[in-house]
């Protein structure tokens, strides 16, 4: 038997490298060993974000200040990575002293990926007409939710810049329309430690969602799914996202209609109790970015006529930049290869263990 020792590196296996070669004559595979110098130990990325943090009113409240970025157009990577940072513990951050005009927000929201286009359009710029059949298009109060769902990859990151708000206000001077953001994951936990019946119920019974309130648009995804989503791979239960929008929500399948809709009523209960809201208020000026696919947004009803700007852009693009934020090219390259999750805080949405 021969000894081998292949030590590759990034660009070679990047470039070219033939992964199906032949070789000729007999190897000793317990002394052939692969390396990459890029990735040797285990050892990248072991810190590179914080870990998930889960919030409720009070916390979320008290550390208000902690989530704002200072927007600096000379210093767009400092921005991102301060910005992913907090999204990926908090999953929102706010982005402070961004000109309240269309043009600058949407560069800003630019930089964090690509702007989706869907029938709503690519980047958002609204008042409360009705332009289109969605209740955002009011100024009624929103229940909470993820926007969406009715996609086989619901949007990713979510925005939401407050360019005015003008209007006739009520005795003690306010026009109303509080932001109210939840933390998905965190009454996700809530549910599984005390109703696990209906945390099992709703993580694993498969609804149909859909979007068809517009003329000429029907939309459905490519599968039915549930309301709390896992990613099942080789390294455990990962809570990967909520989908939950009443207004979009299909017909559940009869023999589970009993079971699911107590568990959704448990479920909906912990999304009202205040404890787990963090109520604010939107400002000129101030952009908020949050992750769809773990935080729940509502308003409540608001007077007057109010300009709402913003965007989504997908899971997929944003992820790519908040490594490119976070690491170097070559880092980026080596974690690209193994996309070693225990090493990635990626997956520390792993908040709940089921086993």
């Amino acid at each position: 038997m021969c000894e081998i020792r292949v030590e590759l590196t990034v660009p070679a296996l990047l470039c070219g490298f033939d992964a199906f070669f032949s070789c000729v004559g007999q190897i000793d595979a317990k002394n052939l060993e692969v390396t990459s110098s890029q990735y040797a130990d285990g050892a990248l990325a072991v810190n590179l974000w914080d870990t998930v943090e889960l919030w409720n009113h009070e916390q979320a409240a008290g550390y208000r200040k902690k989530q704002e970025v200072p927007y600096d157009p000379s210093s767009s990577n400092d921005c991102l990575r301060e910005a992913t940072a907090r999204l990926n513990r908090y999953g929102y951050c706010f982005i402070t002293g961004v000109p309240a005009a269309p043009e600058p927000t949407e560069a800003l929201l630019e930089q964090f990926g690509p702007i989706r286009n869907t029938h709503y359009g690519g980047f958002y710029d609204f008042t409360p007409d009705l332009a289109k059949a969605d209740t955002a298009y009011t100024n009624i109060a929103l229940p909470l939710h993820t926007d969406t769902t009715y996609f086989t990859e619901p949007a990713g990151l979510q925005s939401f810049h407050m360019l005015s708000h003008e209007g006739p206000r009520d005795a003690d001077g306010d026009l109303g329309g509080s932001s109210i953001l939840v933390d998905g994951f965190a009454a996700a936990s809530k549910l599984y430690h005390e109703h696990r019946e209906a945390f099992d119920c709703l993580s694993k019974v498969p609804i149909p969602w859909h979007a068809s309130g517009n003329q000429g648009v029907t939309i459905t995804p490519a599968m039915r799914a549930p309301v709390i989503e896992f990613l099942q791979s080789g390294y455990g239960d990962d809570l990967l996202r909520i989908r939950w929008n009443n207004d979009d929500r299909g017909v559940v399948p009869m023999e589970k209609s009993d079971e699911w809709y107590a568990a959704a009523r448990i479920w909906d209960s912990i999304l009202k109790d205040k404890k787990m809201q963090y109520h604010f208020q939107l400002e000129p000026g101030t952009v908020l970015i949050f992750d769809n696919w773990r935080v729940l947004h509502g308003r409540t009803a608001f007077q007057g006529v109010r300009r709402m700007s913003g965007a989504y852009i997908n899971r997929d693009d944003y992820f790519s930049t908040k490594i490119n934020s976070q690491l170097t090219r070559d880092e980026v390259q080596s974690w690209s290869l193994f996309q070693d999750r225990n090493n990635l805080v990626e997956s520390s949405k792993r908040i709940i263990s089921r086993t």
